[in-house]
């Protein structure tokens, strides 16, 4: 069973920046970022394999930015000009199958998540 655990949401006005962090108890083949906003589906954002390859959903593209410290066991999400619009629950997610060859997969392809952590960008 991997532990994950996040860090770093918060509140911030639109074109800020955050950085969340997410420590996880052992490597897996895959990790990646997912978001759910109220009353919406959990899409995946952001997805990064064990050779450090990344994929993005359109949505972030050029935004966001998914990195891995796996010295600190440790996986990160810089989020740069924030909009109102990436208000969202985030939450890390981690899988031993290796799915991160294309864009963010469902969350059916991530076997283990972390709680989550808010992130409120105002306008």
């Amino acid at each position: 069973q991997v532990q994950l655990v996040e860090s770093g949401g918060g509140w911030v006005q639109a074109g800020g920046s955050l950085r969340m962090s997410c420590t996880f108890s052992e490597r897996t083949a895959c990790m990646g970022w997912f978001r759910q906003a109220p009353g919406q589906e959990r899409e995946g954002i952001a997805a990064i394999d064990g050779d450090g390859s990344t994929s993005y959903a359109d949505s972030v593209k050029g935004r966001f930015t998914i990195s891995k410290d796996n010295a600190k066991n440790t996986l990160y999400l810089q989020m740069n000009n924030l909009k109102p619009e990436d208000t969202a629950r985030y939450y890390c997610a981690a899988t031993y199958r290796a799915v991160c060859l294309g864009p963010p997969g469902p969350p059916s392809d991530y076997d283990f998540w972390g709680q989550g952590t808010q992130v409120t960008v105002s306008s």
